[in-house]
């Protein structure tokens, strides 16, 4: 019997795949992934990774505007085409697409699957991350001081570990709707309720967070951000394969991507990403543990299977994580093209037209695009000390953060005012003006910010 219960547990695999690295990922993703996961059996988990500090903010603002939104703006296109293999296959979605407003976004998912003719779902709710409200402003005080003075605060959300993830699918979630928890912990979600490990299991759970590592960016692990042509290759860039993690019962994994879809995983992507945001190779810090990579081996087993062992684990830090947004204005940009002989001096005349026609609102910065951008900075210095060139295909980039709306709006009436005030020969301005965030941070103690879900129930 005992031999019988070790080949369970070699057995005993557990798959997840990613489908969405970053808000605004590409919507046709899942689709071969669920195929993977259907076509491999066994029990399988579809991510979807779809929040940054900066996206949660906007999601804020979203709410402000419309008490119903606030969600993934794209969680209609992501999920359509594979909800139903999903729900019908048993692969039980985890996602992070809630973003500010996790019920509403669990309401439109039951209105999907009415609008599929499928049957309600069960979908949880993690709450707990959001601490925008006025009775928490105390805790947010606490944590940061005199830094919180004077903040028009837009969003303030802790990063969340994976147990109420966790406690969720124990409890019988299909779908369960997450808004800030930190990315690798929609792996780890999965894991602790597959596998039933203790929670202070720190070495399996820190494996487990490094699968949702690599897996938390899609395809940058599959090729997407490693490739750099003639220098590092990937094949069929147009046709990425997102990830899949393959779990074991002691947490190691192989990464993988589902079979005729573009990328590659050998040990050269597995590393970058492996390395990704982490500040200390002996201490990654996450809401559920303490990583240690410093002894991780990284193996191939075959073409598109790479085999990370060797993380070990610590207990998880005191303290999480806290991201506040706020309103620091507004910022304006416009851009203006000039091409032929002499072009680079005309937009270079054109900058020096706007800095003059808008002192006093700002530094303005000035790009010229394929001339001096990447490298400029803010207050102008650095292309006013480059020498001319003679560039003959420019495109004249201009902006500007202001607090007050109407002085921002200013720079687009000046830069489309340069079509006929110019220099010669401009074209193509378009112009843009958005509401900035800045972001401060701070630690307050998990203790003070419980994590829970709900089911929430389909409309009657």
């Amino acid at each position: 019997s005992r031999q019988i219960m070790r080949r369970h547990v070699q057995n005993n695999i557990l798959r997840i795949g990613c489908a969405a690295g970053f808000s605004g990922d590409r919507t046709d993703a899942a689709g071969p992934v669920v195929d993977a996961l259907l076509a491999a059996g066994g029990p399988a988990f579809l991510i979807f990774e779809t929040l940054a500090e900066r996206t949660l903010a906007l999601a804020q603002l979203a709410r402000r505007a419309n008490p119903d939104a606030g969600y993934e703006p794209l969680l209609d296109d992501m999920l359509r085409p594979v909800l139903a293999r999903c729900l019908q296959g048993g692969i039980r979605i985890v996602s992070n697409f809630g973003a500010a407003h996790p019920e509403a976004a669990a309401r439109r998912i039951h209105a999907l699957a009415a609008e599929l003719g499928l049957p309600a779902p069960r979908i949880a709710v993690v709450q707990g991350d959001d601490l925008s409200a006025p009775h928490q402003r105390p805790l947010l005080e606490q944590a940061l001081g005199s830094a919180l003075q004077g903040l028009d605060v837009v969003s303030a959300n802790a990063y969340l570990g994976a147990e109420a993830i966790a406690d969720a699918l124990l409890a019988g979630a299909d779908i369960v709707v997450c808004g800030r928890v930190a990315d690798p912990s929609l792996a780890v979600g999965p894991a602790l309720a597959h596998f039933g490990w203790a929670r202070d299991d720190w070495t399996r759970i820190a494996r487990a967070t490094m699968a949702g590592h690599l897996l938390e960016c899609g395809t940058q692990v599959t090729g997407g951000y490693y490739a750099d042509p003639g220098y590092k290759d990937v094949p069929g860039l147009a046709t990425l394969g997102y990830p899949i993690a393959e779990i074991d019962a002691d947490g190691h994994c192989t990464i993988t991507k589902p079979a005729g879809t573009g990328g590659r995983i050998d040990a050269h992507t597995v590393k970058e990403q492996l390395l990704y945001e982490v500040h200390d190779p002996a201490a990654y810090l996450t809401p559920d543990v303490v990583a240690d990579i410093t002894e991780a081996e990284v193996t191939e087993l075959a073409p598109d299977r790479v085999r990370l062992s060797g993380v070990r684990g610590h207990a998880r830090p005191a303290g999480l994580k806290v991201n506040v947004c706020h309103a620091t204005g507004w910022f304006a940009e416009g851009e203006i093209s000039y091409a032929g002989a002499r072009a680079e001096g005309r937009a270079r005349l054109a900058a020096q037209v706007l800095r003059e026609r808008l002192a006093g609102l700002g530094p303005l910065r000035a790009d010229l695009i394929g001339v001096a951008s990447v490298f400029a900075d803010d207050g102008g210095q650095w292309l006013a000390d480059l020498p001319a060139g003679d560039a003959q295909d420019v495109r004249l980039r201009v902006a500007l953060n202001h607090t007050d709306k109407p002085s921002a709006e200013r720079l687009g009436r000046e830069v489309t005012a340069l079509y006929t005030c110019g220099p010669a020969g401009g074209g193509g301005v378009r112009t843009a003006l958005r509401q900035r965030l800045g972001t401060v941070s701070c630690t307050v103690p998990r203790e003070q910010v419980p994590a829970s879900f709900r089911f929430i129930e389909a409309a009657p």
